[in-house]
């Protein structure tokens, strides 16, 4: 197997970056392997199945982002400053691979979605978990910006942070489609008219 202490980190990572920028069907377990230089016989000491490895990278993947998402919000600072916050930081995610790799390799957890939300009950179960937690926290931001007088009291609510997350991964689609990152940096000002922001903010 070779560096066998870091074998399982290898293959967490090579299934992420494959499955950023490949159809999910069509990765087999060897491509994975290969990627990751790990021998394929050796795979099944970590993951029983590749729907195991994939259940996996989405949590390595959530674990990671998560401390984006915390690093962003969880700060002294108006509700609508940390909500712009967080939507730059993940605009910055998209201008970062893009100038590493050329592509605009989108969200994860929504390639995924798409493809195997028919497919895969216990991948779209865990990213639906995921979903759910993201539009929590969105959710109490608003409802911080609800109490400081930023939003309507009616933007405070689930509903509203849903539209916010699922404006910024169709946005997403679009950059990808265009395979241009420049597609979401006028994602602020739309967000700001989904939630009635009464106070203007630059995002930043």
């Amino acid at each position: 197997m070779g560096r066998s202490s870091t074998a399982r980190e290898r293959l967490l990572d090579a299934a992420g970056e494959l499955m950023q920028h490949r159809a999910y069907g069509s990765l087999g377990v060897a491509e994975i392997c290969t990627r990751a230089d790990v021998r394929k016989g050796s795979f099944y000491h970590f993951f029983e199945s590749k729907q195991a490895l994939t259940l996996a990278t989405i949590d390595a993947h959530w674990q990671a982002e998560g401390a984006l998402w915390d690093a962003a919000l969880d700060v002294e600072a108006p509700a609508l400053t940390r909500l712009g916050r967080l939507l730059a930081t993940l605009i910055a995610e998209q201008h970062r691979a893009h100038r590493r790799t050329g592509v605009v390799h989108g969200c994860l957890y929504a390639n995924l979605a798409l493809e195997l939300s028919t497919q895969d009950r216990l991948v779209q179960t865990r990213l639906e978990e995921i979903f759910n937690e993201q539009i929590a926290l969105v959710q109490a931001v608003l409802e911080d910006a609800g109490a400081e007088h930023a939003v309507p009291p009616e933007s405070a609510d689930r509903a509203t942070a849903r539209a916010v997350l699922a404006q910024y991964e169709g946005i997403v689609m679009f950059a990808k489609l265009a395979n241009d990152p420049a597609v979401l940096d006028d994602i602020w000002e739309q967000t700001m008219r989904i939630i009635g922001a009464k106070i203007p903010l630059t995002l930043g």
